[in-house]
């Protein structure tokens, strides 16, 4: 998921497929990335049943397919480490159906109880709010569906220990930029999904002819490597604030924001609205009523806020001490707490939306069908320029995003060769990212892309497509259980984004801070997207100013090969008028 940041990655590469277990690289890079000859084929030898179990898979047709004995691992090895991928990446379940959702998805004003331009912002109309939670249910299917096939495509033909899913950063700038909270954007939600569709098959046309590595280096490189941190700020971003984080960011009619964390019943809505000469009130055409944002009284003593700073806790602490699935940790705590009914931090009030959610909850098993998101894809806005401009900018982050994620985590599984900067499986690898955006766009969600989490796998020793299609299995299995899914609240989800965005803001270091032609074009990147709520304004910033900054050189090196050219051009003339009058002059002798 998370592109160019990860490049500090290639410092723990390990082997080539093709050198052995006891290579010096191999070995120095040991203590990073377990190597399954040290743990399983050392303990489990042929007298054992774990031993005979994988002795007999590492015979049969599935070891040959996959490579067992090749690359160096066991099929007890695979699944731990497919396991491990998994629970650091279950997260996104439950994560992008609420970010996708904050759009309304496929909700519309005639979804209201009440029908009236305002009906979808708050106070939000019952009909519509219903409306939202039935299509957050077919996001949390969509998510899974479009990981599962996403993970199968690159298990099966790429035979890589990566999983894919919906990636973040993409999902929130189809869900805040484009479609815009509650419908509220430059598209609506059918005509961006649209979007990403034909985005993905021009991907996989990128990758079919091979063009995709080479796009990616046109990026400018300050540009490319904060660009990840960016979207990194804008995810805490969302995850501090109140509809889809902990609270912890209120608005401020002075300062524009501020410390907030109030109950929700010291919460006010904040609206832009014109007064006139009588005395009435109106909103001013075009603008929006934002809800529960600013805080009357009460800082800092949501009781949900902080119940959300212990599983910040939490999953802090689980990285610290590097224990697999850290993040689901985190947010299965805040979600247990939050489930009892008649508590101060309940995820189900007692609201008619609150009694729906917990009936719905109370299934607990659920083979929930997708109603509105799939195949819901509209393409009568393919002529405004909107549309182009969020196709562009989803193919930009898909270029550098998965392809970079996917060089990095193949460096560091030790498939990556230096000579050749390809690895094993690549030419599939793009492919299966690519086709995964296809179908995971016709089921009604963001862009799919290779997720850095399966760099845990590889850490437990995963080492072929197994890995990946054991993530899929999971995935599969979560498939069933989307009432639960469905009732993980917000502030449960706030501290995980946080956290991401704490990992991704590692790319910085890459930046030459000295150079301020790099530095300035990096910084720019990465502090518009948060403050305009757009990844696609910081990545415009970023790059119209890396051009601004380097055209006087650009221009000087231009004028000096033209010069030396005019001058090489005009010595030749020279020369040949030369040798004409010395054979005049012979001549004539």
């Amino acid at each position: 998921m998370l592109g160019p940041h990860i490049a500090s990655l290639k410092r723990s590469q390990t082997r080539t497929p093709t050198q052995p277990h006891t290579s010096p690289r191999a070995a120095m890079a040991g203590s990073l990335i377990p190597s399954a000859s040290s743990g399983e084929h050392a303990a489990a030898t042929p007298t054992t049943k774990l031993g005979r179990l994988n002795a007999a898979v590492e015979r049969s047709w599935l070891g040959r397919r996959f490579r067992l004995a090749a690359r160096g691992t066991t099929f007890t090895t695979e699944l731990r480490a497919g396991t491990t991928t998994f629970l650091t990446m279950a997260y996104i379940l439950a994560v992008n159906a609420s970010i996708l959702s904050d759009s309304g998805a496929t909700c519309t004003v005639d979804d209201c109880d009440a029908p009236s331009p305002g009906c979808k912002f708050p106070p939000v109309d019952p009909g519509y709010a219903a409306c939202v939670a039935r299509a957050r249910r077919d996001l949390i299917v969509a998510t899974a569906a479009s990981s599962v096939i996403g993970s199968f495509i690159m298990g099966a033909f790429a035979n890589l220990p990566i999983a894919l899913a919906p990636g973040m950063g993409t999902n929130a700038y189809f869900a805040y930029t484009v479609v815009g909270f509650h419908g509220s954007g430059t598209l609506p939600y059918r005509t961006a999904l649209a979007a990403v569709f034909l985005e993905g098959l021009i991907f996989l046309l990128i990758s079919v002819v091979g063009l995709r590595s080479k796009l990616a280096q046109f990026i400018p490189k300050p540009v490319r490597i904060s660009a990840s941190a960016g979207i990194g700020l804008f995810l805490a971003f969302i995850g501090l604030q109140s509809n889809e984080g902990v609270g912890l960011v209120g608005f401020s009619s002075s300062t524009l924001v501020t410390l907030g964390a109030c109950p929700a019943s010291q919460r006010a809505s904040v609206a832009p609205v014109v007064t006139f000469p009588n005395g009435t009130v109106a909103l001013i055409p075009g603008g929006t009523v934002s809800g529960g944002i600013l805080c009357l009284s009460g800082r800092m003593t949501s009781p949900t806020f902080w119940l959300a700073l212990v599983g910040f806790l939490i999953i802090a602490f689980c990285l610290i001490k590097n224990v697999r699935g850290a993040m689901i940790y985190g947010i299965l705590f805040v979600t247990f707490v939050s489930w009892p009914r008649h508590t101060a931090v309940t995820a189900f009030p007692d609201t008619p939306a609150g009694d729906d959610s917990f009936h719905y909850f109370k299934k607990v098993f659920d083979v929930h069908r997708i109603r509105s998101t799939a195949g819901a894809l509209d393409f009568r806005g393919i002529g405004h320029g909107y549309f182009w401009e969020a196709l562009f900018t989803f193919l930009y982050v898909d270029i550098l995003d998965t392809t970079g994620g996917l060089y990095s985590m193949a460096r560091f599984a030790g498939f990556v060769d230096d000579a050749t900067g390809d690895f094993e499986g690549q030419y599939f690898a793009f492919m299966s990212d690519a086709s995964a955006i296809v179908f995971g766009s016709l089921l009604g969600t963001s862009p799919v892309t290779a997720f850095i989490e399966s760099s845990t796998g590889i850490r437990e020793g995963g080492r072929t497509g197994l890995t990946a299609l054991t993530a899929a299995a999971y995935f599969t299995a979560a498939l069933f259980i989307t009432p639960l899914l469905a009732s993980i609240p917000s502030w449960a989800v706030g501290p995980p984004l946080v956290l991401v965005g704490v990992m991704m803001m590692r790319a910085v270091a890459e930046v030459d801070w000295n150079d301020m032609r790099q530095a300035v074009p990096a910084f720019l990147t990465l502090a518009l997207m948060p403050l305009t709520y757009s990844i696609a304004y910081g990545l415009i910033g970023g790059i119209g100013s890396y051009m601004l900054l380097h055209s006087w050189d650009w221009a000087c090196e231009a004028a000096a090969r033209l010069g030396c050219r005019r001058k090489v051009g005009g010595g030749a003339d020279r020369s040949n008028g030369g040798e004409a009058e010395q054979r005049k002059e012979t001549e004539s002798a």
